[in-house]
């Protein structure tokens, strides 16, 4: 992201924290007494180069997957839940009579994902689920909307998602905005969080963080994680 763009986000962050913060906004969440991660669509066809729907890489390769990489470390030495979230489509075909597209492929092209070519919806290599885990097949932005999410998280006593994946704008926010509505704490997790429109993550959290969940650092979402972890040993 260019400095001009970040300096104007700045500014309008400064100006809109004044009007939040008068009006009652900005209140705290906080985390819960059992989390679970939610990881949404970080997989090939997000994270690799080559897709339509393909992420920043710089900020993919040297802060998604790293803070991934310490927060699945964190989830597993503390045995608490880990949810992969991924979107494939059976029926590509836009033109056909039934499909599981909706009419979303009428603003995106969701037919490039689809359910036959494994790579393209499988989670990334670097951060793989392990047994034990589960890995959520979706067809809409929120990993809440027509899934068994909701279901799984209440069935293990999950109070709190940390919320982490691609996109800002779209799938991550609309996961994060369902799942307060559902009952559960959203913490959005800062580095882990991505997009592909420069801008897009930086108005995102900031409005997330007004409105919807908590936005944390990795630093402080391990050290609640490894807290929770040593309460249970």
């Amino acid at each position: 992201m260019s400095q001009d763009l970040m300096a104007m986000l700045e500014q309008a962050f400064e100006e809109s924290t004044k009007l939040y913060q008068e009006r009652g906004f900005q209140r705290r969440v906080g985390f819960g007494k059992k989390p679970a991660l939610v990881s949404v669509d970080l997989a090939n066809a997000w994270t690799r180069p080559g897709n339509p729907f393909t992420c920043d890489q710089e900020k993919m390769d040297n802060e998604i997957i790293p803070g991934m990489q310490r927060l699945l470390k964190a989830f597993r030495a503390a045995n608490l839940p880990v949810i992969h979230v991924t979107t494939a489509y059976e029926i590509t075909d836009r033109n056909a009579p039934f499909t599981d597209m909706g009419l979303w492929h009428n603003k995106i092209p969701v037919d490039v994902v689809d359910l036959a070519d494994k790579e393209l919806w499988a989670i990334d290599s670097r951060i793989a689920p392990v047994e034990g885990e589960y890995t959520l097949l979706k067809k809409r932005a929120s990993s809440f909307h027509g899934t068994e999410l909701a279901g799984i998280l209440r069935a293990n006593g999950v109070d709190t998602i940390l919320v982490t994946g691609v996109t800002a704008c779209a799938c991550v926010r609309q996961t994060i905005c369902d799942g307060i509505a559902d009952g559960f704490r959203p913490i959005a997790v800062k580095e882990c969080i991505g997009d592909r429109v420069p801008g897009a993550v930086a108005w995102n959290l900031f409005d997330i963080d007004a409105k919807f969940g908590d936005v944390e650092s990795v630093d402080r979402c391990v050290d609640y994680i490894e807290t929770i972890g040593h309460s249970q040993s």
